[in-house]
């Protein structure tokens, strides 16, 4: 299935559509303040990447890339994305949204970082992310999961 992955615009539309998302917080509300400050001018990109059907909002992802001198996942240092707030609204779950939203940030051909919410390890198993094993996430509350391009998994620590 062929579905169009884009880049959203910072405005009032998408950001009204982001409220139906359950990951809705801090970012959103940021960029709403800063629309409404006008840091950030109307229709500028965001770090959100989406999939319409029809010109609804159905899934959507944040994915920006971090250099690697900020890295503390890999040695040597890499730049690497780090995905998050992936998420397919209910009733478009199961239909490879969230699949083509993760086949995009790895066409990039960067490692990748998330911390998956609870209850969704077993998506992120099947599009090869592995749990990073070593023990400082633990202090940070997070559980990390990687996915390396061909070649790259060597460098993880």
């Amino acid at each position: 299935m062929g579905f169009s992955v884009d880049k959203l615009k910072v405005n009032y539309k998408t950001l009204e559509e982001f409220k139906k998302f359950k990951e809705y917080g801090i970012q959103e509300l940021s960029m709403l303040e800063d629309l409404e400050a006008n840091i950030i001018e109307n229709d500028s990109d965001s770090p959100f990447y989406g999939i319409y059907f029809g010109n609804k909002l159905v899934a959507r992802m944040s994915l920006y890339q971090v250099e690697g001198k900020f890295n503390r996942y890999f040695d040597p240092p890499l730049d690497y994305l780090e995905l998050w707030k992936l998420e397919v609204l209910p009733d478009y779950q199961g239909k490879g949204y969230g699949k083509a939203l993760v086949d995009f940030a790895k066409s990039f051909n960067m490692p990748i970082k998330t911390s998956p919410r609870v209850r969704s390890q077993g998506f992120w198993e099947k599009m090869d992310f592995v749990p990073v094993t070593y023990d400082m996430d633990r202090d940070l509350g997070e559980n990390p999961l990687l996915w390396f391009p061909a070649g790259v998994k060597e460098q993880v620590h």
